[in-house]
């Protein structure tokens, strides 16, 4: 029986006269050049569309001749990898806009064995990319849905769109971004119900680095592990209006931080847990990040909105962390550290479970009011021009000038 999802799809490219109907922006004919050569995709998803989608592909990405391709509405199979290998630089250059606008148009994965359904190895610069409005329906057999990796020192794949893309059900990442891959932006795009991640973010071979890449409005639910994961020393990414729901593990994994996360929601993962005593907080960040306006909420096996180990610095803004049900446990953030990481929190509401050593600083938090360290090692003392207070092992207030070199330093105050 067909699903009725695809059944959908199908009828709705059905109801259009697509076959070797794509067209080209720009002043060259679509069958110009070897590229463009043979038939175009069929999109009745009876067809396998495979080599027409190469060629489709190959001909937005020729190098020096790179073009938006038009991909209409439809259904289309793939049953092998669409691999899109620039050329090295400079004839693989592209850097005037290049890709596909796709609204309406499903690949769906027929690939096994583990492969990506779609990939992209820059070995060159390429500029300006977009990709609109594709959605990749996984066999859940393949590996990740969509691939764009720059790992050639050198090369560079920046200024890039990634526009209304639907990546589901793959056997792997739904989308993957590796290597010297920066300057460029995720909008409205949904990573569903992949096997491993739904988006994984990572540097790459030859030191290249993944930085200044801003994800806006999109949602990452129901994924096997976590929703969204930064690796190999990936930080430089912000999420901006991001939902992450459902997922098995985290909603974001951040290995080594987060430049920003504004507005973004984490509600209900941790599916694969027994239970909530089992689960953890719907965001990891380990050494350092800024959060402002995100919110967390739970009736499952979501503990809390944060887990953090902090080695740099760690500020929060506005930000709440509550559950229900099963969950009404749940808080605002577990803390954790080293002595040289700083916790900040301002305005946010919800339980917070610092370690042993650790003494975030809140203003206006759950208490009210301003709470600082109270330990005379603590990062968060209170300063009084160049003086020090604390609160020594047997409860009194001390003061010293500078900062105090143990526990009985300096003079105790009020007796």
């Amino acid at each position: 029986m067909t699903d009725p999802v695809r059944r959908d799809v199908l009828a709705m490219g059905a109801g259009m006269t697509v076959a070797g109907g794509l067209s080209l922006l720009g002043p060259q004919p679509a069958r110009a050049g070897p590229a463009a050569a043979g038939p175009g995709p069929v999109g009745d998803g009876k067809a396998d569309d495979t080599a027409a989608l190469q060629r489709l592909f190959d001909t937005a990405f020729a190098g020096g001749s790179g073009r938006i391709v038009d991909l209409p509405a439809g259904a289309y199979r793939v049953t092998r990898p669409i691999r899109v290998n620039t050329r090295p630089r400079p004839d693989g250059n592209i850097v005037r806009p290049a890709g596909i606008r796709a609204n309406g148009a499903v690949l769906l994965s027929e690939i096994g064995d583990g492969e990506p359904v779609l990939s992209i190895d820059a070995r060159a610069t390429l500029r300006y990319v977009l990709m609109e409005g594709l959605q990749i329906r996984g066999s859940g057999c393949d590996g990740a849905g969509l691939r764009i990796s720059c790992q050639k020192r050198g090369a560079y794949f920046y200024n890039f769109c990634l526009r209304d893309l639907i990546v589901e059900g793959c056997g792997g990442d739904g989308i993957q971004l590796v290597g010297n891959v920066f300057e460029g932006q995720l909008i409205n795009c949904y990573a569903r119900d992949n096997g491993h991640d739904g988006a994984l973010m990572a540097h790459g071979a030859e030191d290249t680095v993944l930085s200044a890449v801003h994800v806006l409005g999109s949602v990452f639910g129901g994924n096997r592990r976590n929703g969204l994961s930064l690796e190999d020393g990936a930080a430089d990414i912000s999420c901006h209006g991001c939902y992450f729901l459902l997922n098995g593990r985290f909603g974001l994994s951040a290995d080594h931080g987060a430049t920003l996360l504004s507005h973004c929601g984490f509600e209900n993962n941790h599916e694969a847990a027994e239970s909530f005593d089992k689960g953890d907080a719907g965001l990891r960040l380990m050494v350092g990040g800024t959060l402002v306006g995100c919110t967390a909420y739970s009736i499952r096996k979501q503990r809390d909105l944060l887990r953090a180990y902090v080695t740099n610095r760690l500020v929060m803004i506005g930000c709440t962390g509550a559950g229900d049900g099963d969950a009404g446990k749940a808080g605002l953030a577990r803390l954790d550290g080293t002595e040289t990481g700083s916790h900040t929190a301002i305005g946010c509401h919800g339980r917070i479970d610092a370690a042993a050593g650790v003494e975030p600083l809140e203003l206006g938090g759950r208490d009210g009011g301003l709470r600082l360290g109270g330990r005379w090692d603590s990062a968060n003392l209170l300063s009084l021009g160049d003086h020090r207070l604390w609160i020594d092992s047997d409860g009194r207030l001390r003061m010293t000038r500078g900062m105090p070199k143990g526990d009985t330093d300096g003079t105790v105050i009020g007796g």
